[in-house]
């Protein structure tokens, strides 16, 4: 909120974002532009017995952990973000930030704009499965944040195939080991 000359102004909650009005850097929608998983934390309640704010990084791995609740998201993240996750998933205790792989957010005061990058299994009908995970990221961030949701974007990066699991647990199909 601004005030001046008396009045207070704020931003509507029902703005909605255009390409435009993201890259103009302005805060839109009480959002700000930065994506940094490493900015303050964000007010999430104020009452007259004190404050409450939840981090960047609670949002970001509440929703990665909801969007793969949904049966037919195989994984998140591109193929860079997913092989620097099974790299850091090998170095000890370097597996923290895989769990938000895949996954960015814009929290404001009150609201939370979300950024997922998903892998889909074989089959799945995709345009259902986007759905399905939308629904249910926007519930677990409202419910357990209390931050208004205004959007959820989904970029489906890969499917995954049954046949690629064969070939990751040692290329034993039909002709056995190459090396004894």
């Amino acid at each position: 909120m601004t005030q001046s000359g008396g009045t207070q102004s704020s931003t509507s909650s029902t703005a909605t974002r255009s390409g435009s009005e993201q890259s103009s850097g302005s805060d839109v929608a009480g959002i700000p532009e930065s994506r940094s998983g490493g900015t303050p934390a964000r007010l999430a309640d104020d009452t007259s017995e004190g404050k409450t704010s939840i981090a960047s990084s609670v949002v970001q791995k509440i929703a990665g952990i909801a969007a793969r609740e949904i049966s037919g998201v195989y994984s998140m993240g591109g193929g860079v973000s997913r092989a620097f996750g099974a790299l850091r998933e090998r170095i000890p205790g370097g597996n923290g930030s895989s769990n938000i792989s895949g996954v960015q957010v814009e929290v404001g005061e009150r609201q939370a704009a979300i950024d997922l990058d998903i892998v889909v299994e074989y089959g799945a009908a995709i345009v259902d499965l986007a759905r399905s995970v939308r629904r249910n990221v926007i519930h677990s961030v409202e419910r357990m944040c209390g931050l208004e949701v205004t959007e959820v974007n989904i970029s489906v990066n890969d499917v995954h195939l049954p046949s690629d699991d064969e070939e990751d647990s040692g290329g034993t199909t039909g002709s056995g080991s190459r090396v004894q």
